[in-house]
């Protein structure tokens, strides 16, 4: 920061100074007057007379020769830079009565001479500075006290988190005002300085050389709005599970680059902010209900109400599922070789794990049904035998299949696994130790604050 205020400080000054520099005499600064008048235009000697008096009120034309004759100016002689030869020529065009100029000037080869007017220039420059020097260090005190009281302000975190939803944007507050006391502190030094009209210069820079930046990391600055937006939406909480566009996990921290994940592989999930703000984002932690389903094959033959029914009330049974809202069985379609119907069942996640329960609930409703005598058969195919395997001998031909009258009986264990489906809190924990190891580098989100 130090840096670039110095930066700053050294080429505002030297500007500055350029700008109190006054006009120099020279011939150039005059291009574009009115005509120079003569009291006779028709007398070469009075327009003659009149450019020696302009060119020795000038100074430095000691040693050039004007010649009028019939209306044609003629210079000789020598000059020390050769663009004051040319400026000859601009001021004798411009004198009534001139027809025509011939320059004939040259340059002069006395080094000393050649050295004189830059050396004048130097001088006239450094007095200049010198005169100006104590202005400059009382605008620069000036620019320096208002900066100071303002980095003495905004280092204040507390009060500008108090004014502000979270850190984050109690930072982009401290930064404003930081900014607003330097426009400050800029507008008095250059009050002090007589120098105002460079404040538009400095502002319009400052606003190229800010949308040149913009464009280069536009990525950049489209994260930052998205964090800012973020930040006072809150679309999720600390170490709520969340699947944002196919990724799925714990919300460990909120940056002001990403949102970090916890997936449920154990894997940290890093996601920009600006996908994040425009991404669907599905939140499982803000209803603590939470539905699972599944399909079960039965016999096309069997009674389908009866079925249900049973199913039903296995379902119900469970420790695990809620009575509001029930429990719900209905036929999805008539397949091949059986009828597919779904089942859907209720948990509370914080108490039961959603997976685990699901799972159970098959295990238990495959069981019920077939203890109550329905079928749920697998799929069944007719295989063609072409004429070639006919005519095999019957000898040949040996059955694998047990018959159904020699299988062992089946008894299903239709008694629910209590711990199997106890939620498991083990990976919501790693992400809030997570979350608490790495806090201090920064995070958006607030546990108190309500979702949107």
């Amino acid at each position: 920061m130090g840096r670039y205020i110095s930066a700053f400080l050294l080429t505002f000054f030297f500007s500055v100074a350029s700008a109190q520099e006054p006009a120099q005499q020279s011939l150039a600064e005059t291009d574009g007057a009115g005509e120079i008048a003569v009291e006779n235009t028709a007398d070469d000697q009075g327009v003659a007379t009149r450019l020696r008096e302009i060119l020795d009120e000038i100074g430095g034309y000691e040693d050039v020769t004007v010649a009028v004759n019939e209306g044609v100016v003629r210079f000789t002689g020598q000059v020390a830079e050769i663009g004051e030869r040319d400026e000859l020529t601009r001021l004798a065009e411009r004198v009534n009565g001139v027809v025509t100029v011939r320059n004939a000037v040259e340059q002069t080869q006395d080094l000393s001479a050649q050295l004189e007017p830059v050396i004048d220039r130097l001088s006239d420059r450094a007095d200049r500075a010198l005169g100006f020097l104590p202005l400059a260090l009382i605008a620069l005190l000036a620019f320096a006290l208002v900066t100071m009281i303002g980095l003495w302000l905004t280092r204040a975190r507390p009060f500008w988190e108090r004014l502000a939803p979270n850190r984050f944007i109690g930072d982009i507050y401290r930064r404003i005002a930081r900014l607003a006391f330097m426009l400050i502190a800029l507008v008095l030094a250059l009050d002090i300085l007589g120098a105002t009209a460079l404040l538009g210069t400095v502002l319009g820079a400052a606003g190229l050389i800010g949308l040149a930046v913009g464009f280069a990391v536009r990525d950049t600055v489209e994260n930052f709005i998205a964090s800012v937006m973020l930040s006072l939406r809150q679309p999720f909480r600390p170490n709520d599970f969340v699947e944002i566009e196919g990724d799925m996990g714990h919300v460990v921290r909120l940056t002001s680059r990403a949102t970090v994940l916890l997936s449920i592989e154990g894997n940290q999930i890093r996601i920009p902010n600006a996908r994040v703000f425009k991404a669907r984002i599905v939140n499982f932690s803000v209803q603590p209900e939470r539905r699972f389903d599944f399909v079960l094959g039965i016999d096309a033959e069997a009674d389908l109400a009866n079925a249900r029914k049973t199913a039903l009330k296995a379902l119900d049974a469970l420790p695990f599922t809620l009575r509001d809202p029930p429990c719900e069985a209905w036929v999805e379609e008539v397949g091949d070789s059986n009828v597919a119907m779904r089942f859907m069942a209720w948990v509370d996640q914080r108490q039961t794990e959603l997976l685990a329960a699901r799972g159970e609930a098959i295990r238990v409703t495959k069981g019920a049904l077939e203890a109550a005598g329905f079928g749920l058969p697998e799929p069944i195919y007719r295989v063609r035998m072409d004429d070639a395997v006919r005519k095999t001998s019957g000898s040949d031909l040996q059955t694998r299949d047990t018959p159904e009258t020699q299988r062992p009986p089946h008894v299903a264990n239709t008694a629910p696994d209590q711990e199997a489906v106890k939620a498991d809190h083990s990976l919501s924990r790693r992400a809030a130790q997570e979350r608490d190891a790495q806090i201090q580098q920064g995070d958006l989100l607030s546990e108190d604050r309500p979702i949107e």
